[in-house]
């Protein structure tokens, strides 16, 4: 992703503008990106984590400007608190993805669950918040999270994307709130669409979005075909099959590709072509 400053406004097209917060990590890639649409008057999409220092930079972007909605993909810690005390400081409503709470056991990444989130609004697909000369439109894409939503920004064609499809990495899919099966059901949803540009929480804007989601489906399939491929030579265990499947893989995102591996072969478990037996994964009709 190309460096710029965290907090620093960078426009994007007139009615988009981008503010990058300060939150790198091997999952957010340079942090989280916070867009504001609009002129006269906003939508800020995705506020980011609680962090005084972006809810200020934020602030000065809006410059006074009534916000009309603070608007959220999903439910996800590194996107949505921050919506509390920018909701606080601007009077707008928090809108978007449903408050989805999910008991797991698996391992906390740094996409965890923001538990406290409540919308003030619930959109749902097809449902949109609108301004001065921008509207914004809801696009149910359930896969990273069971609530995740894209928004459809008609008067350009553009999408934001949130963490559906980003810029600089394929999502993580974790059980049990992602799911591998609607995260490809909905990667064809969007191959569908005729979006001109993709603004994604994470990595840089996607010029050729179409081209980049035919490129992801190609990929999971392909990762799909490898798990089958490695559990025909014989069964194992999720971790053998991660390490199998990610070698050279830096290790800080082992953990990642392993829920991923996880909601994969849970779909297939699903397919009836693999099941597990004392946490051992087989080829059905394999014998362990």
């Amino acid at each position: 992703m190309a460096e710029h400053p965290t907090g620093i406004p960078i426009q994007l097209e007139p009615l988009v503008t981008r503010v990058l917060a300060n939150n790198p990590s091997p999952y957010t890639s340079s942090g989280t990106q916070t867009h504001i649409v609009g002129d006269r008057d906003l939508a800020i999409i995705d506020p980011g984590p609680d962090d005084d220092a972006h809810t200020e930079a934020l602030l000065r972007a809006v410059g006074g400007r009534p916000v009309r909605a603070i608007v959220i993909t999903h439910h996800h810690r590194d996107h949505s608190p921050g919506s509390r005390p920018l909701a606080a400081a601007t009077g707008a409503p928090i809108v978007g993805a449903v408050a989805e709470h999910v008991a797991s056991d698996s391992l906390r990444l740094d996409a965890a669950f923001d538990a406290d989130y409540a919308p003030d609004e619930v959109l749902r697909d097809g449902d949109s918040v609108s301004g001065d000369g921008w509207t914004l439109a809801a696009v149910a894409t359930p896969g990273h999270t069971s609530n995740h939503l894209a928004f459809a920004l008609p008067e350009t064609k553009a999408l934001f994307s949130g963490d559906h499809v980003m810029g600089w990495a394929t999502s993580v899919i974790s059980p049990p709130d992602g799911d591998m099966e609607h995260y490809m059901k909905s990667l064809e949803k969007l191959l569908g669409r005729d979006d001109r540009v993709y603004y994604p929480g994470h990595g840089e804007a996607v010029d050729n979005p179409q081209r980049l989601v035919r490129g992801m489906l190609g990929h999971r399939k392909q990762r799909e075909g490898q798990i089958l491929r490695l559990l025909r030579e014989r069964p194992m265990a999720l971790g053998l099959l991660t390490t199998r499947m990610y070698a050279g893989i830096d290790p800080r995102l082992i953990p990642a590709a392993e829920r991923s591996v996880l909601a994969h072969l849970y779909d297939l478990r699903g397919r009836a072509l693999v099941h597990e037996e004392r946490d051992v994964w087989q080829m059905t009709g394999q014998a362990a």
